[in-house]
């Protein structure tokens, strides 16, 4: 005969068991759990400095495209630390940080050998710190159709939507072209 106290403990054990059985149905109906929908991950990043342009390919395709800014100097490669030139040529996604003043950054791997040496032969130094970022966090999440104007140092700017996006879908060591 159960006293009281054990049908409660009975009922809340009926309860924890029907609770298990909920969570276990995807694997019961199809053998495995199926795993949350994961991200793109992102192959290669063009950017088209004189359309304003960031696109994301994947598979050989493009993904998708983002309006970007660039430095204050878009015209031709950066050549020295703060002419506020782009860079152009092939680098990678090298590091990130999600505490960056403009809401979160991706690195370039600038300057490459190339620009190195360009540099120095004028006695100059190239400079680094370029990044892919997004805008101040007080610009809110509503990114731009377009950038009115260019305002980075030499960095490529995107909205700050499409900062987390590409954040998440674009791994340290993707390959970057930067074209004129």
């Amino acid at each position: 005969m159960l006293s009281i106290g054990s049908g409660f403990i009975m009922q809340r054990n009926l309860a924890a068991l029907l609770a298990l059985i909920h969570l276990m149905l995807p694997v019961l109906a199809w053998g495995e759990a199926l795993p949350p929908e994961a991200p793109a991950r992102i192959d290669w990043v063009v950017v088209l400095k004189s359309q304003r342009q960031l696109q994301l390919f994947k598979d050989g395709k493009i993904f998708k495209t983002y309006p970007i800014a660039l430095g204050q100097r878009p015209l031709g490669a950066k050549l020295r630390r703060g002419d506020g030139r782009t860079p152009e040529g092939l680098y990678l996604i090298d590091g990130r940080n999600d505490s960056s003043a403009y809401t979160r950054s991706l690195h370039i791997s600038y300057p490459n050998a190339e620009d190195r040496a360009r540099a120095h032969a004028r006695g100059l130094d190239p400079g680094d710190k370029i990044m892919l970022h997004g805008m101040p966090e007080a610009a809110g999440q509503r990114d731009p159709d377009h950038f009115f104007k260019d305002w980075t140092d030499g960095c490529i700017a995107v909205g700050n939507t499409a900062i987390m996006e590409i954040w998440n879908i674009v791994p340290d060591g993707t390959p970057i072209i930067i074209r004129p």
